[in-house]
């Protein structure tokens, strides 16, 4: 089972897989129409973008709108603690080109576009030269575009809105890219780790697909490790592994440390007892009020300062607003400014009071999501951090020297 995950085959060391190689180890792509849908939605395929939406429904809602339809390798990965995306693309862009070409011809595409982050180099080098590999005439015609290094430019609509006016900004919603996307044509906008899988999954089948994840969950997760572990990075896991288990795969951690970020910067706080046994799985996550994200598993030590790193994020959301509506540029502003102050002079009942507030009046009325994610993350830190929020300044003298999670 092992040899049949995304990151198997040659070291990772290596770079790029060759089309020869990937060809000699998995067999050639196999023949799929629109029947690959019916296989999608027997594996319960979530994507692994953030938003884990289903698959098989996501690409029937192409089908549902006339005209020819383009597909979007969702490669962007904006997300600062995120690594996932570009690790694959590096090492098995091969994986990545098959599940855009299966996508391409189950939808009846008529243009692929390989949406690549442009700080990501060695990605964009080994997609350009595994797109040079493939004999595949839909592949002459797709291309590369480099996503802006921004955490939006990976949201669907700003993808569309980069390729049709070279703004990578959300866009006003409806219509949604499924019904009216990259040049008013039906657009399936996927992210790079989902189409891999797809790439496996019509190799081998749904039965394979679910018989390899744990308590309930379907195949297998790329998982970003990152802040205090000894050894932080990407590992592939089986889906409904917990947090505690990925944390040993990284070299364990302090069993001291604070809290644990689960999925990224759109993600939640969790005191680290609670999050050891949590299964790093999307529907079981939802029941915990969670979500799997970009697949972040940040640490924060018991050292480190959790008002601090949150008002370092919460800055940095605010700074990555498109302003484009009041709650997302005045309100994360306002919000990130009561943080820091927080952070820098200690505790005030009024900020906490205006982190509440404000956190509630913003939630919900963006022109996009980033607003609602930021806040979800808020106010997670309030509830995780709330001894630290309420006497934040002899908190902070005594933990100065903490790691954080980026």
């Amino acid at each position: 089972m092992s040899r049949l995950r995304l990151l198997a085959g040659p070291d990772l060391s290596l770079g790029a897989e060759r089309l020869h190689a990937q060809v000699e180890r998995l067999g050639p792509l196999p023949v799929a129409g629109a029947a690959l849908i019916d296989t999608l939605e027997a594996t319960g395929l979530a994507g692994r973008g953030g938003a884990s939406f289903p698959v098989a429904r996501k690409w029937r809602s192409v089908t549902h709108h006339s005209g020819g339809a383009v597909v979007v390798a969702n490669g962007a990965e904006g997300e600062p603690q995120s690594f996932k995306d570009r690790v694959l693309m590096s090492t098995r862009p091969h994986l990545v080109l098959d599940g855009a070409l299966l996508a391409a011809r189950a939808l009846k595409a008529s243009q692929i576009v390989l949406y690549v982050g442009e700080e990501h180099r060695a990605a964009w080098t080994a997609m350009a030269g595994a797109l040079a590999e493939r004999p595949e005439p839909e592949l002459h015609r797709a291309r590369l575009v480099a996503a802006p290094h921004r955490y939006v430019a990976g949201e669907s609509s700003a993808a569309v809105h980069l390729l049709d006016a070279a703004i990578a900004s959300p866009t006003t919603k409806p219509p949604e890219p499924h019904a009216a996307g990259v040049g008013g044509a039906p657009t399936l906008v996927q992210n790079v780790e989902t189409l891999a899988h797809i790439a496996l999954i019509a190799r081998h089948g749904a039965g394979w697909f679910r018989s390899a994840g744990r308590r309930g969950g379907a195949g297998t997760v790329l998982i970003t490790v990152a802040g205090a572990v000894p050894s932080p990075g990407v590992v592939e896991i089986e889906a409904g592994t917990t947090v505690r288990e990925v944390l040993e795969l990284a070299g364990g951690t302090d069993p001291a440390a604070r809290a644990v970020l689960i999925g990224g910067y759109f993600g939640s706080w969790v005191d680290f007892a609670t999050a050891l046994e949590l299964p790093l799985e999307a529907a079981a996550l939802r029941e915990h009020g969670l979500g799997l994200g970009c697949g972040v598993v940040g640490v924060i030590s018991s050292r480190g300062c959790g008002v601090c790193e949150t008002a370092r994020i919460i800055r940095y959301l605010a700074g990555e607003s498109s302003a484009q509506c009041g709650p997302c540029f005045f309100g994360l502003r306002a919000l990130a400014d009561a943080c820091g102050r927080i952070a820098e002079r200690g505790s005030n009942p009024d900020d906490l009071a205006r982190l509440n507030r404000w956190a509630r009046d913003v939630r919900g009325r963006g022109a996009c999501r980033h607003p609602d994610g930021a806040v979800m993350f808020l106010q997670s830190a309030l509830q995780t951090f709330a001894p630290e929020f309420s006497s934040h300044p002899a908190h902070w003298r005594a933990h100065a020297t903490g790691r954080g999670v980026a």
